[in-house]
């Protein structure tokens, strides 16, 4: 699951702005997972709001630490915050990524021999 996720792009930022392809790349793996929709809204000065909606509440937390693992693997310095929910009961979370490169990231090759 990590390498589908990893395929979002090169830094965290490029990521962050993949999630929404994150559902059909989830379903190659584990076709039968039910993904929760997933929104970003970019508000400038390194802040993003992402919204999750999905059948279950726990999606928010769970998308928290999917956030945490996946800024640790790119190295980026980030601050993730669930906000108050957002009227249709949505999970709202807030990204402030304050260093991109903090550390240099975990090691990622497309293929084991490389």
């Amino acid at each position: 699951m990590r390498r589908l996720l990893r395929f979002g792009g090169v830094e965290f930022l490029d990521f962050l702005h993949s999630l929404d392809d994150l559902p059909g790349r989830c379903r190659l793996a584990v076709p039968d997972l039910d993904m929760p929709q997933l929104e970003l809204e970019e508000s400038g000065s390194g802040r993003c709001v992402l919204t999750v909606r999905g059948p279950w509440p726990q999606y928010g937390p769970v998308m928290v630490g999917v956030l945490r693992a996946m800024a640790d693997d790119y190295g980026a310095l980030v601050l993730l915050e669930v906000i108050s929910p957002a009227r249709d009961g949505a999970a709202r979370i807030a990204i402030d990524l304050f260093d991109p490169c903090h550390t240099p990231g975990r090691q990622f090759d497309l293929s084991a021999g490389g």
